[in-house]
């Protein structure tokens, strides 16, 4: 895995800084609105319900990227990256910085990105043996580790 530098990410000025007066200014303009509680959850839930973004999200924490450079880290086509990029930005999750031709990506908020650490610092238990109330349920995540194994 590379790391920033390895990319090439240079860390400007306090990103927070640099993000909350974005924000402020979008804001200001119009252009963004205060997401409700429930809001934020569901699209928190949705940028992290599939794998790709949450390597991206992951990728992410460390240092702000370019689409070509996290689609090679990440074993992924570019194309896959912007598409899933683009999510996250319409989630509100990332923003973006246009350095003449190319695009960085970086999490939005620094509160995000506290919140995914705290996330990854969690201890989730699982009960390999419990079946899944949810006869819909297609992730496989509470219906035992063989259904998690892929051929």
């Amino acid at each position: 895995m590379s790391s920033s530098a390895d990319r090439g990410v240079e860390p400007g000025p306090s990103a927070a800084a640099r993000l909350a007066s974005v924000q402020q200014r979008l804001y200001d303009r119009g252009m963004i609105t205060i997401a409700t509680r429930v809001d934020v959850m569901q699209r928190l839930g949705r940028a992290m319900a599939d794998e790709a973004r949450t390597r991206i999200l992951l990728s992410l924490l460390d240092a702000p990227g370019y689409p070509a450079e996290l689609a090679e880290e990440l074993d992924l086509t570019r194309s896959n990256v912007s598409n899933h990029l683009a999510c996250l930005r319409g989630c509100g999750i990332v923003a973006t910085t246009h350095e003449g031709r190319r695009t960085r990506y970086e999490i939005a908020d620094p509160h995000v990105a506290k919140a995914i650490q705290l996330l990854l610092d969690a201890v989730v238990t699982v009960d390999d043996d419990a079946q899944c109330q949810d006869e819909g349920c297609t992730l496989g995540c509470c219906a035992g580790r063989a259904q998690l194994v892929q051929a």
